[in-house]
């Protein structure tokens, strides 16, 4: 199915690896470790410079969904949207469009939870629901191809809520019915599915197959591999403090509502949130979570429709979303998506305290100065004058959430914040958040689909 043997490339070298069609191979790797190097290499898009021996399917046979992948997608989307120029909103491209036309009736669709969904368009989606589509375009494109074929999968469990996970994991199991090898690019060990047989690591650009899952090796190497990391540093002080703050909330909404088309996503939803009244909101992919904080920061329009305190501010009443986002630290896919322009990492940061994608005046030096101080602290340091589109997604993730950290903000917006991030990262970010809630300065508002992210620092639950 797969055999490489001693591959080498300035960012990827591969000594011996064996694939063959009945093993499950997971290749777990952090942040930054070389991953998209591999997508690159079985995609054909990368050639090694010398190789002893490399067989593996034709790039006709080989699909490849990924973070970065979704990205680019998504930006495709935003430059074809319409609605600018037309007497309606213009969804862009829909569900059914990404798929071949004669698998429209195909039972893996219903299998992966989309046969609802086929008259959306992509930008209506959830960030899991759009790695779905994607993963199930990359299936039905290979099912008729002769020879073997191969389906590399890059964190495919990110963004799902459990079931959608559960349904997802036994839909590629099956996928070994229709002659389908799939590979998984893992970067949390609790992402690794039961019917995974062999471990694979890369780091620093260098794979190295260890092994069989059951053996006791391999578990060790994992441990070792997935070693956290001891905070040592001191951490940056505040921007703001909360005693400035003079309002009894900072969020309330009354029976808020929200409708796409004549559907809605939620209607009759009461909330209040109270300075350091930290709040988890959860709820299946698709249930309005991420539109509900939309409301919040401002940026879905039918704010001005509801009866929306923010900050003080009565939504519609003559206020500046620039007097909200001040106060306002975001993380989020949309966010993520929306930062296309060509900054380097140290800008990305400082940017934070202007609520701007780009950085267009001069900052104060002790801004630069704090920035920097928490690119330190997420482990960026010595990338600050690198270009942000030129690292990985969970590097340019670990940068903007420095960015919302950076101004201390009254209200701390994370929107499925560890998107993207390894397992160390991961709980580094979990620190960061337990930190902060000790210092008193930032109320959290939290959406996560992983239920070791529902730290008991979170006093209220919105379930939606």
């Amino acid at each position: 199915m797969l055999t490489i043997e001693n591959l080498k490339h300035p960012k990827l070298n591969i000594a011996h690896w064996h694939v063959s069609p009945k093993q499950n191979w997971c290749v777990m790797g952090r942040n930054g470790s070389g991953k998209q190097y591999l997508d690159m290499l079985l995609s054909g898009d990368l050639q090694p410079k010398s190789v002893d021996k490399m067989a593996m399917p034709a790039a006709k046979n080989v699909a490849v969904v990924s973070l970065e992948k979704q990205q680019e997608i998504y930006e495709n989307e935003l430059k074809i949207d319409a609605t600018n120029f037309i007497d309606k909103n213009d969804v862009g491209t829909k569900v059914k469009d990404f798929l071949p036309v004669d698998k429209l009736s195909d039972p893996l669709i219903a299998l992966f939870g989309l046969a609802n969904d086929m008259e959306k368009g992509y930008r209506q989606l959830s960030t899991g629901e759009g790695r779905k589509v994607l993963l199930l375009q990359a299936v039905l494109s290979l099912v008729d191809q002769e020879g073997n074929k191969l389906i590399v999968c890059d964190n495919p469990f990110d963004s799902l809520d459990k079931a959608s996970c559960i349904a997802l994991s036994t839909a590629l199991e099956h996928l070994s019915n229709r002659q389908i090898t799939v590979l998984l690019l893992l970067s949390n060990r609790q992402d690794i599915p039961h019917w995974c047989t062999h471990i694979s690591l890369i780091a620093q650009g260098q794979l190295s197959a260890i092994g069989q899952l059951t053996e006791s090796e391999t578990v060790r190497q994992l441990d070792d591999f997935f070693k956290p990391v001891v905070e040592q540093d001191g951490w940056p002080e505040p921007y703001h403090k909360l005693s400035d703050y003079q309002q009894s909330y900072l969020v309330k909404l009354n029976n808020g509502k929200v409708s796409y088309g004549g559907k809605s996503v939620f209607e009759n939803l009461d909330v209040t949130i109270k300075p350091l009244q930290h709040t988890l909101i959860t709820g299946a992919n698709g249930s309005g979570k991420s539109t509900l904080l939309q409301l919040i920061t401002g940026d879905c329009p039918q704010c001005y429709s509801n009866d929306l305190h923010v900050l003080g501010y009565k939504r519609g009443s003559g206020e500046s979303i620039w007097q909200l986002k001040k106060h306002m630290g975001i993380v989020s896919a949309e966010l993520h998506r929306q930062y296309r322009v060509n900054s380097d990492l140290l800008t990305v940061v400082v940017s934070g305290f202007y609520d701007s994608i780009g950085l267009y005046q001069q900052p104060e030096q002790h801004k630069t100065e704090l920035a920097r101080q928490w690119l330190k602290k997420v482990g960026l340091l010595q990338y600050q004058h690198t270009s942000f589109q030129s690292l990985s997604y969970g590097e340019q993730r670990l940068a903007l959430i420095a960015r919302a950290l950076v101004k201390s903000p009254y209200l701390l917006i994370l929107d499925e914040p560890t998107q993207g991030l390894d397992e160390v990262n991961r709980q580094r970010v979990l620190n960061f958040i337990t930190h902060l809630e000790s210092q008193r300065h930032s109320t959290m508002l939290l959406v996560s689909h992983r239920e070791d992210e529902y730290l008991p620092l979170f006093k209220q639950r919105i379930s939606l």
